[in-house]
Parts: structure tokens; C-alpha cells; sequence
């Protein structure tokens, strides 16, 4: 199966070197510069509504993984990292279920990971460069630098390039050739150069982004001489896909600049990036049954912690029950335990235990997107409605592109049986789930059904009719 990737706006970087967590301490200060909204064609505006546009075509076309417990542990890194920028809040982190090592980035805020990626990498630093790079594009505003160099080139061609290799990558190879070598590969040519400068200002800028986050940065500097070693095998890609991204004075420069930087303190074991690595590899079916075993049998936490995870997604609840048990041997107190043990349970309809094992930690740590879900589902097991929405709520106002707070408020709004606007509200969370996930017309569809119910309440209907107004426009951005 031949891959192809868009190399202007991804970074396929290998994670196969060796190294270290940072020390956070006494980092030196960067100034960096902060492109603004002064430069390139686009205004910030127009970037969120592309962004928010591929986001939505990438939630419809592409496998991605939902997992608030996965999503959060990446978002904390990705979060150090935007930390360092002039960014404001971005559109979201989105994890894809491929085994390719990738990553992309889209104007406005869009960054997202394959799962190749992290099961690939031997430490979170690794994953940290690759995130770095992708936000020194979005905060340098590479998008809309290329459409004014370019003009005339169409204001969505390269969101639209993005989203067909994306697709392309999941396809057979002459698929992925008829999108990545079609009539639009044409123009990527013509960008070749300005193409090149903007992934070397991003290796610069990114890896001051990860260092000043307290990452170690010769994990990018290795990334790039992994990538090379293996692109250089590659017989069928052409020359132009062999000599972008990557260059031998690209990679030079990056370990030159790597090793500039002051050295940090090594950290030789990350039992939280191997739970999260071994998670990442059950959920993205990339782990063995046996592989798990083995390594739970050496006593390895995050090992039986995958393993009672990949016997959760079988439905056999007595063996990860089991494996579980073994992990609660070591005493250490970690969420991930939490949140299976709850999902045992819950497998096994002991909902009343299912609230006893989620219920004190999630209020304990009521910020916790992760328990607070888990807790809103066992809420809603138990036909306690209000709680649940209440629960989810705050989160919701924070990201109104959360995917997984609308489906829990429809769940908990189809139990509320004793509101009169339970069949409204049913509707208004079901068509943002619809719409976030790309499928726009039945959004549109089901708040105009909403809306008919309610034509004698004024104030709802103009509500509703507000949000479709929104819709409607959005939905004529082509990409």
C-alpha cells in the first residue's frame, strides 16, 4: 500500500532516537517572532473558519479517536508548548487511528497526531518536537504567507490538499496517486522553495517553542535524520517527495542548533509516556494479545494496565477484571485505573459500582475532562439527567467543538422526561454532534425540525434560527 503525505503542511518525523525529558529549570528566554494579522491575505477570522472547516471534513472522512483520557494527556503537552506562543485558544487536538508516524497543522488552530505517532515514539519529547514544529507553522501563519506569495492559486486550495492526501493516506495507491500527483501536485511544485524556507523557519521557531517548554530538543534533530534514512528507501515516491520536506542541510541545521542549546537533565524512565504509549497501541489496535501478556507478566504497570484495556474492548470483563487487579497491586493512584474500572463495571451493569469507583476522584478534580465524562455517563446510567448536564456543561462552554460533551448532553436530554422541551433539545445536542462531525446538511436538518416544534416560543425559535443562519454560511466554505 503506497502512502502519500502533503509535505508542505505535515511533518513525518520517526520516533527511533533516544532521548530525554527536560529540566524546566533556568531555561534561557527566546525571542521569537509572532507573525500577526497584518501579513498574508487571510485575517484571523477567515483562518478560524478554515480551520474549523477541515476540522470538520477530518472528523468525516478520517478515523479519529475519540478518547477524552488519550486526548487530555496529549492536550497537557500540547498546551506547554502553545504556552510559549502568542496563540489564542486553538480549535482543537485531534487524534488519528493511523499507524502512520504523521502530524499536520491548519490555520486557526487545527493540530492533529496520528497514532503511529505516539506508539512509535520512545518518550513524549519525541512527540513534543512534532507538535512544536506544527504550532511554529499556525503561529508564523504559513498558510496565508503561501496564499499571498502565490496569488491566484485559490484561497482553499491548499485546506482542500490537505484533506484529499489525508484521505489519500488511507487509500490504495492509485488512489493516493490520482490525489497526491493530480493536476493540484502541479501547484505544490510551484511552492517548492517558499515551501522550504517555511518548514525551516518552523524547525527554528519550534524547537525554541519545545525547549523553553522544558523538552529535551534533540529529539527533533533526531526525527529528521530518522526520516531521512527512511524516505531515502523509498523507491516509488518521486524526486520531488524525496527531497521535501527534507534536506541534508535541514537536518544539519537542526542538530547544530540543538546542540547549541544548553544540555538537559535526562530522564531514563517515563512509566507516564509507556502507559500512555501502551494504551495508545491497545485502542489504536496496534498491541497483541500476547505482547500484553508478556509484559504484564514482568510486573509492568502500564503493561497490565494495556492488557486489562484490551480485554475491556473484547467484553471479557473476568480477564480485565483480572489484569486489572494485578496493576492495583503496585498502590500507585493513576485515572487511567479509575476510568477502566468504571467501564468494567459498567460492562457488567453494576452501575451502582461503577459510580462508587469514578464519583470522589472526578469531584475531587472537578477540571478533569476525562473523569468529569466518565462521570456524566455513569450519571446517565443512573436516569440522572440534570446532573450529567450540569456536569457537561462548563466543559461545553469552553470548547463548543467538543464532539463528546454534545453526545453525553443528548443522551442526558433524551432521559429528562420531565422537560417539555425534551424532544427540542434531543435535536439542537444532536445536530451539533452532526455538524462537528462533518455532516452539516443533517445538522442543518435537525435544527429545523427543532425549530418547528417550537414556532409558537419566540425567543427558542430565534435562537435556533440564529444558529442555522450560522450553519448555513460555514457550510459554503469548499475546500
Amino acid at each position: 500500500m503506497k502512502r502519500f503525505l502533503l509535505a508542505c503542511s505535515t511533518v513525518l518525523i520517526s520516533a527511533m532516537g533516544a532521548t530525554h525529558s527536560a529540566n524546566v529549570n533556568s531555561m534561557p528566554q527566546f525571542s521569537v517572532p509572532e507573525i500577526g494579522s497584518g501579513i498574508g491575505l487571510i485575517d484571523q477570522q477567515k483562518e478560524k473558519m478554515i480551520g474549523e472547516k477541515v476540522f470538520r471534513e477530518v472528523q468525516k472522512q478520517m478515523p479519529v479517536m475519540q478518547n477524552p483520557w488519550l486526548e487530555d494527556q496529549l492536550f497537557n503537552v500540547f498546551s506547554h508548548i502553545l504556552s510559549q506562543t502568542q496563540l489564542g485558544q486553538p480549535i482543537g487536538l485531534v487524534i488519528i487511528n493511523d499507524a502512520q508516524i504523521n502530524a499536520f497543522a491548519v490555520p486557526g488552530g487545527l493540530f492533529a497526531l496520528n497514532a503511529g505517532l505516539i506508539t512509535s515514539a520512545r518518550n513524549m519529547d519525541e512527540v513534543a518536537g512534532v507538535m512544536a514544529h506544527e504550532v511554529a507553522h499556525v503561529s508564523q501563519r504559513h498558510y496565508s504567507r503561501s496564499q499571498e506569495a502565490f496569488k491566484g492559486q485559490g484561497l482553499l486550495t491548499l485546506a482542500g490538499l490537505l484533506v484529499g492526501a489525508l484521505v489519500a493516506s488511507q487509500a490504495d495507491g492509485d488512489v493516493g496517486t490520482a490525489v497526491m500527483l493530480g493536476t493540484q501536485a502541479a501547484l505544490m511544485d510551484k511552492q517548492l522553495n517558499y515551501s522550504r524556507n517555511q518548514e525551516r523557519e518552523a524547525d527554528r521557531i519550534g524547537m525554541q517553542y519545545m525547549y523553553s517548554a522544558g523538552y529535551n530538543p534533540q529529539s527533533m534533530a533526531d526525527f529528521f535524520e530518522v526520516m531521512h534514512r527512511a524516505t531515502s528507501k523509498v523507491s516509488f515516491l518521486p524526486d520531488f517527495w524525496l527531497t521535501h520536506p527534507l534536506s541534508t542541510e535541514r537536518m544539519s541545521e537542526a542538530r547544530l542548533r540543538a546542540n547549541q542549546l544548553p544540555q538537559v537533565k535526562l530522564n531514563l524512565h517515563d512509566e507516564d509516556f509507556e502507559i500512555l504509549k501502551w494504551y495508545s497501541m491497545v485502542i489504536s489496535n496496534q498491541a497483541t494479545e500476547q505482547q500484553l501478556q508478556i509484559l504484564a507478566s514482568r510486573k509492568n504497570f502500564a503493561g497490565q494496565l494495556a492488557l486489562s484495556t484490551f480485554y475491556l474492548k473484547q467484553g471479557d470483563y473476568v480477564l480485565a477484571q483480572q489484569a486489572l487487579d494485578q496493576a492495583k497491586m503496585h498502590q500507585r493512584l493513576n485515572n487511567l485505573m479509575i476510568l477502566i474500572q468504571t467501564d468494567i463495571y459498567l460492562g457488567q451493569n453494576k452501575v451502582d459500582e461503577a459510580y462508587k469507583a469514578i464519583q470522589s476522584t472526578a469531584r475531587i478534580m472537578p477540571e478533569n475532562r476525562a473523569l468529569a465524562f466518565k462521570l456524566a455517563e455513569v450519571l446517565i446510567r443512573q436516569k440522572e439527567s440534570g446532573q450529567a448536564l450540569s456536569l457537561i456543561q462548563r466543559f461545553n462552554n469552553k470548547n463548543p467543538r467538543d464532539i463528546a460533551a454534545w453526545r453525553l448532553m443528548q443522551q442526558a436530554a433524551n432521559i429528562d422526561q420531565q422537560s417539555p422541551f425534551r424532544t427540542v433539545n434531543v435535536l439542537r445536542y444532536r445536530a451539533e454532534v452532526e455538524y462537528w462531525s462533518g455532516w452539516e446538511e443533517n445538522a442543518i436538518k435537525s435544527l429545523l425540525h427543532a425549530q418547528r416544534l417550537v414556532k409558537n416560543n419566540e425567543v427558542l425559535s430565534a435562537k435556533l434560527k440564529m444558529r442555522i443562519n450560522e450553519m448555513q454560511k460555514e457550510r459554503q466554505l469548499k475546500i
